[in-house]
C-alpha cells in the first residue's frame, strides 16, 4: 500500500440512514485507481460522519478500511456492455414524473434518489418506467453546488448517478425486493458532465438469479451523447 489518507463522508451524502451513499463511495475509490474502467466491490457499509482510511493498492487499485475491516475495494477492470439507445428528454421527464407520483415502497432520503432533495443537495435519480421500453429513466439537471472548480459534475458524483437507477430497474422492471444493496459497481466515465446541463439517466436488467440482480446503467446528455456507463450487481436482503 501507499500513503493512507483519512476521509470522512459527510452526513448528507447518505444512502440508507447512517450509511454512506454507495455510488459516491465507489467514485472516491475509483478516483484513486489507475484505470479508465474500475470495479468497486462493497464489503461492508461505509458509515457517514466517521473517519475511514483510503489507500492505493498494488496493481492500480484502492481500498477503503474502517474500524471493522475492509469496507470497499476498487480494482481495474473491463466493461463489455451493450447500451440501448437513450430515451428522449420528454420520455425521461415523463418517467420521472410518474416515479415521483408513485414511488416504490421503502423510499429513503438518499443522496442519489431521495424525493426531497434539490438539484444542489442530491442527484434526484427518480427513474420511472418508460412505456414501450424495457428500461427505467429520469431527466435531471445537477445544481451548481455539485460542480468542481471547472464547472463540471464531480467525478465521484457521476459515479453516484450510476448507482440508484439500477435499484429502480430492479424494483420496477424486475423481481428485486425493498432493502436491496449494491454489491459491486463497474463503471467507465466517457466525458466530463457540465452542471446545469440536461441529463438522462437510464437502466435496464441484464440478468436475475435468486438474490442477485445485474443491471446496466447509462448517463447521457439530452441529445443522446453517452457520458458514462456501468454494470451493477444488486443483492436482495437475506
Amino acid at each position: 500500500m501507499t500513503d493512507i489518507e483519512t476521509i470522512t463522508v459527510p452526513g448528507h451524502l447518505r444512502g440508507y440512514p447512517g450509511v454512506a451513499f454507495g455510488g459516491f463511495v465507489a467514485g472516491v475509490l475509483a478516483g484513486r485507481a489507475a484505470a479508465k474502467t474500475v470495479r468497486v466491490d462493497f464489503r461492508r457499509p461505509t458509515p457517514v460522519e466517521v473517519p475511514v482510511e483510503l489507500a492505493e493498492t498494488a496493481g492500480g487499485g484502492a481500498v477503503l478500511t474502517g474500524a471493522d475491516g475492509v469496507l470497499a475495494v476498487a480494482t481495474p477492470d473491463e466493461l463489455d456492455l451493450e447500451v440501448p439507445e437513450p430515451p428522449s428528454w420528454a420520455q425521461a421527464s415523463a418517467a420521472a414524473e410518474a416515479y415521483r407520483a408513485a414511488p416504490p415502497e421503502g423510499a429513503v432520503d438518499c443522496f442519489g434518489c431521495g424525493l426531497d432533495r434539490t438539484p444542489d443537495t442530491g442527484l434526484r435519480q427518480h427513474c420511472g418506467t418508460v412505456p414501450g421500453r424495457d428500461l427505467v429513466a429520469t431527466a435531471w439537471t445537477a445544481g451548481p453546488a455539485l460542480a468542481d472548480p471547472e464547472g463540471m459534475l464531480r467525478p465521484e458524483l457521476v459515479w453516484g448517478a450510476l448507482d440508484c437507477p439500477g435499484n429502480a430497474a430492479g424494483r420496477l422492471r424486475g423481481a428485486m425486493r425493498p432493502g436491496a444493496v449494491t454489491a459491486s459497481l463497474t463503471a467507465r466515465l466517457l466525458q466530463p458532465v457540465p452542471v446545469s446541463s440536461r441529463l438522462v439517466s437510464y437502466a435496464w436488467i441484464l440478468s436475475e438469479e435468486g438474490r442477485k440482480h445485474r443491471m446496466g446503467v447509462a448517463l447521457s446528455t439530452a441529445d443522446g451523447d453517452l457520458c458514462a456507463l456501468a454494470s451493477a450487481l444488486w443483492l436482495d436482503p437475506r
